[in-house]
């Protein structure tokens, strides 16, 4: 099992920081992630992280077979399965979707194919079952065929006991999206918080699917609350890390929509606001991957 030491990102080739314009960086993506190498990392128990491919994808072992959280890109299935097998023979059993996000959600198919039962949101279900716009992609996603879609939806919270594990599922309010859930394996104290955290970059904000940059900062409050420091936390993307850097990401959005609000309170339009930087001081750190610094600050702006 090759490893990768925490605190590392993948980034695959060819990605280019998604500027403020009508622009779509969704075909770029799903190129990446058929190239992309994937990355595998032990954490705790019998519980791996896989990077590489959309959103890191956890999977738990044993003798129920693997659980997964997300499925990746469909491009990815050979890199994902040689994955995989590099952990062990269990058998693909379930798959727990963190939201409808097709970087997440892309692999379903297949992976209901290989065995996996599949679990979400019921808002994910809700999304993947129609063609769903996505503004802030300038990309439409055509309805997920019937066997990617989540055959056990839940409202507020469910839970599952498999290879002798607990793993609590609990729906954030409208956050990155309307469909955001954290999964947590109690045992191992390891979280899977997918999109709500974008360790190290700027996040995205699917403001067509009821995300906001308020919601956003409610998600990371919740975080930062839930956590302890002795939890593993995964997030959506970037490496792994835990409560410290939870609270580094709430601190950057609160900071940045706190500027931003000020600007647009004393009548800047997005032009003006954009020429004034009100992400500067924190633009060398989490500017750098996709999100471009401009494109992040637009989306606060929309949403202040």
């Amino acid at each position: 099992m090759t490893q990768v030491e925490p605190g590392q990102v993948s980034r695959p080739n060819g990605l280019r920081a998604l500027e403020y314009k009508n622009d779509s960086i969704v075909p770029t993506l799903i190129d990446a992630a058929s190239k992309a190498k994937i990355n595998v990392q032990l954490l705790r128990r019998n519980i791996t992280v896989l990077d590489g491919s959309g959103g890191n994808i956890a999977v738990l072992t044993g003798p129920d077979g693997k659980l997964l959280v997300d499925a990746g890109y469909a491009v990815s299935r050979p890199a994902i399965s040689k994955a995989l097998a590099s952990i062990n023979s269990d058998p693909i059993k379930q798959l727990i979707n963190t939201h409808w996000h097709t970087d997440h959600t892309d692999g379903n198919a297949w992976l209901h194919f290989e065995g996996a039962a599949i679990t979400a949101h019921e808002n994910t279900r809700k999304r993947l079952s129609v063609d769903t716009r996505v503004e802030g992609w300038d990309f439409t996603f055509p309805a997920a065929p019937a066997g990617a879609l989540p055959a056990t939806v839940f409202a507020a919270e469910y839970a599952m006991r498999v290879n002798d594990t607990h793993i609590a599922m609990k729906h954030y309010a409208p956050a990155h999206t309307d469909s955001d859930i954290s999964v947590h394996f109690t045992e191992a104290d390891v979280m899977h918080v997918a999109d709500t955290w974008w360790n190290g970059v700027y996040p995205f904000i699917d403001y067509s699917t009821g995300g906001s940059i308020d919601g956003a900062i409610r998600a990371a409050e919740v975080n930062v609350a839930t956590v302890t420091a002795k939890t593993i936390v995964i997030p959506g993307h970037g490496p792994v890390g835990g409560k410290a850097d939870l609270i580094e990401f709430l601190d950057m959005l609160v900071a940045i929509r706190g500027n931003v609000a000020a600007l647009k309170k004393q009548g800047r339009t997005l032009a003006e606001t954009l020429a004034a930087k009100p992400s500067a001081a924190y633009d060398a750190k989490w500017g750098q991957f996709v999100i471009a610094p401009d494109f992040f600050t637009a989306m606060v702006y929309q949403g202040v």
